[in-house]
């Protein structure tokens, strides 16, 4: 049995997914294609333009068999995290024999040996790394140029960010020690950042745009009929579009801590913890208070990802456990009758529980503990860890619901009240 696992966000999804999709399935021909997608929040440091079941909703239409969740706490941190939750997720199901992702260059080689550079550091990459920050460089930045001092010159190619994040799903695969075999597929149409709307090879950021510009029905050309379908019931209902901007009662908060307090926040060194209580107190403005923390070493996607830590209050400790030990449970968001096959099969290989049904999530960890305890099951399962990963999920969905255009329809608990998307 060959099953297929690809890493989405589908914010929304769009031609450029499709062609993905397809060609991932073409490559691999698989018997079952699983995605984990990002929940309510994405790796950028924002919002999904529409919550994570009417993207669970399209995914399944356009092709994929069974959606399982990327829990908030690497959803929303660099690439590095958000490729251990990921992989971690595929991992655990006891089932993803191949997984498939985008590329810049289309060099899979060439990708391992960056991350088996990057995983068995040389004395001199370490010189050379600490080198580049001390000159003020991002991570991202200190990282390539290290590499290019001590690799290869071919490596400033990589400064796009799908080789980037690939390099990382690599990575994650040793840590693992993972016998899912990566895949390649050189990605076309537009960067993934491309502000440009260009019709059917718009990037997700220029459909993103034009949806913010009021001209939603332009988008049609640029996503597949499901696609449209669904973000306009989504829209006429007021649960979208949601976007960063609405985020800004965050300053109020950060205006109410104190400088040690973001100490405490995973993410938070190098003096990003001034910076954000000193631009807390110049400007209530989101976008200017971006602004004034932006430095040379804390890029925009950083500096957004950092908001973010602070409003889920995710702590230094337990996010370092969370990137040791991996996703703790397996959240079914959707799948369709192929999907309900292939489950039955997690169910029995997995080394982590599922969850389908969110209100039962204490009642899962006791079982699961149970079965450890009468030496029925080995689970790799941190109870402590469990929870609070899973509870940060739900605060993550009941703020995300509090954005919600129409008021009327901003209660909390989305969590609870909505059970997986079946076709």
């Amino acid at each position: 049995m060959r099953v297929l696992g690809i890493v989405v966000e589908y914010n929304p999804f769009h031609y450029g997914h499709l062609h993905h999709l397809r060609e991932s399935i073409r490559l691999v021909k698989p018997d079952y294609v699983v995605a984990v997608m990002s929940g309510n929040f994405c790796q950028r440091g924002e919002p999904a333009i529409v919550n994570k079941y009417a993207r669970t909703k399209i995914a399944l239409l356009n092709g994929v068999d069974l959606v399982l969740e990327l829990p908030t706490v690497y959803a929303i941190q660099d690439a590095g995290g958000f490729a251990v939750g990921s992989v971690g997720v595929l991992h655990k199901t006891g089932v993803v024999t191949d997984i498939v992702f985008g590329s810049e260059s289309g060099d899979i080689d060439f990708l391992k040996r960056v991350a088996h550079t990057l995983v068995n550091q040389t004395p001199e990459f370490q010189a050379e790394f600490k080198k580049q920050l001390k000159m003020g460089f991002s991570y991202p930045n200190a990282r390539k140029y290290a590499l290019m001092g001590t690799l290869s010159d071919d490596v400033a190619k990589l400064s796009k960010s799908n080789d980037i994040l690939g390099i990382e799903y690599i990575k994650a695969l040793m840590q693992y020690k993972s016998e899912i075999e990566p895949h390649v597929i050189k990605r076309v149409g537009a960067d993934y950042n491309d502000p440009e709307f260009k019709g059917r090879l718009s990037s997700a950021t220029a459909i993103r745009k034009v949806v913010k510009a009021g001209q939603f029905e332009t988008i049609r050309e640029a996503v597949p009929p499901a696609t449209y379908e669904i973000l306009r019931e989504e829209f006429e209902k007021g649960r979208g579009p949601v976007f960063w901007e609405y985020l800004e009662f965050v300053i109020a908060m950060f205006r109410k801590m104190k400088r040690e307090e973001f100490e405490k926040i995973y993410s938070f060194n190098e003096g990003l913890d001034l910076r954000f209580w000193e631009a807390a107190r110049q400007t209530g403005d989101l976008q200017q208070f971006v602004e004034l923390v932006k430095a040379k070493r804390f890029t925009y996607s950083r500096i957004r990802r950092a908001i973010l830590h602070v409003l889920f209050d995710l702590e230094k400790e337990k996010m370092e456990k969370s990137n040791a030990l991996g996703p703790q449970y397996l959240r079914i968001l959707g799948f369709n009758t192929k999907g309900r096959e292939l489950l039955r099969e997690i169910k029995k290989k997995s080394s982590v529980p599922l969850i389908a049904t969110a209100s039962l999530y204490k009642q899962v960890l006791e079982d699961v503990e149970k079965q450890q305890a009468e030496g029925k099951r080995e689970w790799q399962v941190d109870g402590d860890l469990y929870i609070w990963q899973f509870e940060k999920d739900v605060l993550a969905s009941d703020i995300y619901s509090f954005l919600y255009p129409n008021k009327s329809v901003r209660s909390a608990g989305m969590d609870f009240e909505q059970q997986p998307v079946m076709l």
